[in-house]
């Protein structure tokens, strides 16, 4: 997908869209979306609107969808698959901030930064540059530094300029400056605001300008999401760099937010930066829950995501959303947050939870092919004769088209079982995308599914049954799968 740089509007299109036709990329499906009549689709085809990624729905609508990521995980395997196939956009985590690319003055160290680039491109993504000034993860020597106005602003364009100049022809838009003011709705007391007052941040900007025209710029923060006195002091300051004819095109909001707590006038806020004639993406989207993760926590977090990507995507200059990281397993929110946690879309074992599909589904795609309540029905009665050994495993394939295919593993108990494992090999080609009624994990060829907890429980000649869609490179095997006690 190509994507335009410039200081033009990057992708129009319609306020409110939210019926629209998608063509998937898995099968060429023109279906039906949100707001339009109901249209028959087989079942074949509703399995591939279900296998279409995050990406997938994103690139078809011209949107952003992205996630941070960072350049240490990228050498495994799972982390750097999900990362390109699931979003059209990366943000550097920490790898771009000042501290990591100039350490000692005048010393750049590009090696981490690269590599994501490197990553993007291979991977035909945008890449979102964060960030230029900001007044954490800074070198000593500039926060220390003692500098004069003359030569802080001197220090600044060196960085500005250096970073945005390299590369000017990989990264489209950029945060210029980051969180200048605090939860009091005051300029936060910085190295920056100390030396050179608010001017610092129409400074950066035009720095950043000079350094690359093209670029669109960015201020970025927290707790402005909704309408309150932080996001009311940013539409004074927007409004006040706007007039002075500085280069600012866009406000992030980078949405850390707590589940259950999303605030209602979100959309009524987008709007009135788009207004002023500026840009507005959700830059850093998380939503925390307080552990243990619950069935019901997980489907308020999935209520609260579709709230905030509907906000977004219901106003013509919201240009997208990006997750703050690819999976549970590195977020940030555990280690800053204290017992909050789980508050990505993907879990820390790479399964897609209901925020996912809430995600998913205001992309235009299906919702959750299996809901997290539990089954409505008790497993079958026990046939006449129980299978030997502890359990086994019925594979069967239910749908296959083109490059996919989606299979059912029937679970038949032996013996009483407090939990299951069921493990096979996967055909030449082929692949697991998303699973229901079961957690799946796979490490090269082989698969490992374990129960759910609430279809573990099974007495002897019970049964359950888990599936999943999976991708395959031209022919769709029938492996035999192993089933023992225990999960």
């Amino acid at each position: 997908m190509a994507f335009t740089k410039g200081r033009r509007r990057l992708r129009g299109r319609a306020a409110g869209a939210v019926a629209l036709a998608v063509t998937l990329v898995t099968g060429g499906l023109a279906a039906a979306a949100h707001g339009q009549e109901s249209t028959q689709v087989s079942a074949e085809d509703a399995v591939q609107a279900q296998a279409a990624t995050l990406r997938d729905l994103a690139d078809q609508r011209g949107l952003r969808m992205g996630t941070a990521v960072g350049s240490q995980h990228l050498s495994q395997s799972q982390y750097a698959q999900t990362a390109a196939s699931e979003f059209n956009s990366i943000t550097h985590e920490n790898d771009l901030k000042w501290e990591t690319v100039e350490p000692q003055r005048g010393q750049f160290n590009w090696t981490n930064a690269d590599r994501i680039v490197d990553f993007a491109q291979q991977n035909g993504q945008m890449v979102h540059g964060h960030t230029l000034v900001w007044h954490s993860q800074l070198p000593s020597w500039v926060g220390n530094g003692n500098f004069s106005r003359s030569e802080l602003l001197d220090v600044m364009d060196t960085h500005i300029s250096t970073t945005v100049g390299r590369y000017s022809d990989d990264i489209a838009t950029w945060d210029v400056v980051n969180e200048p003011i605090g939860d009091n709705a005051q300029f936060r007391d910085s190295v920056f605001y100390r030396t050179l007052g608010q001017d610092f941040i129409a400074e950066a900007f035009r720095m950043a300008d000079r350094a690359d025209p093209d670029a669109r710029l960015f201020i970025n923060d927290y707790n402005i999401d909704g309408i309150n006195a932080k996001s009311d002091a940013y539409y004074e300051l927007v409004k006040d760099l706007l007039a002075q004819g500085v280069p600012i095109d866009g406000i992030g909001f980078q949405g850390h937010l707590i589940s259950g707590q999303v605030p209602s006038s979100i959309q009524q806020n987008i709007q009135r930066f788009v207004d002023l004639g500026l840009e507005v993406m959700i830059t850093e989207l998380d939503i925390r829950i307080q552990m243990p993760a619950t069935e019901q926590k997980l489907e308020q977090q999935a209520r609260d995501y579709e709230q905030v990507v509907n906000a977004c995507y219901a106003v013509s200059g919201c240009s997208g959303v990006i997750v703050w990281g690819v999976t549970d397993a590195y977020s940030w929110v555990p280690d800053t947050f204290e017992g909050q946690g789980a508050a990505l879309p993907i879990d820390d074992s790479y399964q897609k939870k209901p925020a996912y599909w809430a995600i998913h589904e205001a992309l235009g795609g299906e919702p959750d092919p299996d809901p997290t309540d539990p089954p409505t029905e008790d497993p079958t009665d026990p046939p006449t004769d129980p299978p030997s050994g502890d359990c086994e495993a019925d594979y069967t394939i239910t749908n296959e088209w083109n490059n996919g295919f989606q299979a059912e593993v029937t679970v038949t108990a032996g013996t009483s079982l407090t939990g299951w494992t069921v493990t096979w090999s996967l055909g030449s080609g082929e692949s697991v995308s998303h699973a229901w009624n079961a957690s799946v994990s796979s490490s090269g060829s082989n698969v490992t599914a374990t129960d759910a907890g609430y279809n573990g429980t099974l007495s002897a000649g019970q049964s359950t049954s888990f599936g999943f869609v999976g991708t395959h490179g031209g022919s769709v095997s029938t492996p035999q799968p192993t089933c023992t006690s225990g999960s």
